[in-house]
């Protein structure tokens, strides 16, 4: 435990920071679903023992005991067991923050925080427990509704501990028929799309308690060492998987008055087409997996704008490759104010090298190399390139650490449009923003293909 809430059962009893919670009611508790159960039965007894070895007994009734844990998972994140050839955690360089390489594919993380996972590793009980404790909605990588296909994509014939009793996702599903589960596919050009996807998409649409479907293209980087050969989306692909899920997008609005089926942003980006509407997202149910975080970014509009600024400012506003022309456009207005220079950089990805085109991969030795020491008065990075909550980056250089060594204020430019607008216009970047009341999101960590 890290914190014992003061004047709380366990505080009265001397329970202290650094206690370990042993069980409840007798029982060992795996993590925070199972003990908040056993607290909601009414009486409980738990059991906790001090760093000096003494143990405590504390009963409570119908009370919160007070005691806030580290971490909502307390044996261990279940992690994956395949071994996807288009794993990004089997694609990265090394030097990055250590909590990157985790694999998690823990059935709880997905109910408690939406990280996509793809059930190859539940037991009988774990499916058990799933359905008695109605942990819903739940988050499944499905990738193809083809059993074999989803086998070679995943290569289970590299690991020993599949079960083709829970491997088959189509049994899963239909097992899991009482939970609703929002989804995703991960595309591989000529491998699980085409008729293949059309298939997939045919099977999910069937099933009433999946209820969304996310299409995302697979992510590379440089780094594929024992790795079979991939590549990227070419724009006529991309446009051929726009046609596929419009289609069905259609259909399902005229049957159910939703399209279901959300595509990333990317696809639209890689293939030159128009993003779809706001409305077409329908609440954007899938943003923090990279659909419609364009749309997102551009609807904020941007705020009044001045004339001119009281003393000469360059920003240079660097972003990845894939979003800068789009950027490049978005804040085109503001350069007809006098005495401000904006200058849009896409910045070389050189921890993952040129096939990643993403923004919010950019680490730190990324914006070094790209930028000199004191070219502008200030640079903005998206807030995605930090960890939330910190000015980490992904090679855990903080913006502080950037800034000394670019003599130049380096600071997050805001998550969407508006917010962007006001830091180019003021110097002041997101983590200065709440004080004018502007609203910000965070973006969870991008661990989930599976």
């Amino acid at each position: 435990m890290h914190r014992v809430t003061a004047g709380s059962p366990a505080a009265r009893a001397g329970v202290a920071a650094g206690w370990r919670l042993l069980s409840v009611n007798g029982s060992e508790v795996p993590d925070i679903l199972a003990y908040r159960r056993e607290l909601d039965a009414g009486e409980a007894e738990l059991r906790l023992r001090a760093p000096s070895g003494d143990e405590r007994l504390l009963r409570v009734a119908w009370e919160d005991p007070g005691l806030e844990f580290d971490d909502v998972i307390f044996d261990g994140i279940r992690t994956c067991a395949n071994q996807c050839e288009f794993c990004y955690v089997h694609q990265m360089p090394q030097g990055m923050r250590k909590s990157l390489y985790l694999m998690d594919d823990d059935y709880r993380t997905s109910f408690l925080y939406g990280s996509f996972v793809t059930l190859t590793n539940l037991t009988e009980d774990d499916v058990r427990r799933i359905l008695d404790e109605r942990l819903s909605p739940l988050y499944v990588s499905v990738h193809t509704a083809d059993e074999d296909l989803r086998k070679e994509l995943m290569r289970w014939w590299r690991s020993k501990v599949h079960d083709p009793s829970v491997t088959r996702i189509r049994d899963m599903i239909e097992r899991l028929e009482p939970i609703d589960l929002y989804t995703q596919i991960v595309l591989l050009p000529n491998r699980n799309d085409g008729e293949h996807l059309d298939r997939t998409l045919d099977y999910l649409v069937s099933r009433r308690n999946v209820q969304a479907v996310a299409v995302v293209p697979v992510g590379l980087t440089d780094h594929r060492t024992n790795l079979p050969d991939l590549r990227p989306y070419r724009a006529d692909e991309a446009r051929d998987v726009i046609r596929r899920v419009r289609t069905v997008q259609e259909r399902m609005l005229a049957e159910r008055g939703t399209r279901y089926v959300f595509l990333s942003d990317e696809f639209y980006l890689v293939a030159g087409e128009p993003l779809p509407t706001t409305e077409a997202y329908e609440g954007f149910p899938m943003l923090e997996n990279g659909v419609g975080m364009v749309r997102d970014f551009l609807d904020a509009g941007l705020p009044p704008l001045p004339r001119r600024l009281p003393r000469p400012r360059k920003v240079l506003l660097a972003t990845g490759s894939l979003f800068g022309p789009t950027l490049e456009r978005a804040v085109d207005p503001l350069r007809a104010i006098e005495n401000l220079e904006i200058e849009v950089r896409a910045v070389p990805n050189r921890t993952f090298g040129g096939v990643t085109s993403v923004a919010g991969l950019l680490a730190g030795r990324d914006l070094l190399h790209a930028i000199e020491p004191g070219e502008a008065d200030l640079v903005l990075v998206s807030p995605n390139v930090l960890k939330y909550g910190t000015e980490t980056m992904l090679d855990d250089r903080t913006l502080s650490e950037v800034r000394d060594e670019l003599r130049t204020d380096v600071q997050p430019g805001g998550t969407n449009l508006n917010e962007l607008a006001r830091a180019i216009l003021t110097g002041v970047g997101e983590r200065h923003l709440p004080q004018f009341g502007f609203s910000t999101h965070a973006v969870k960590e991008n661990a989930k293909q599976h």
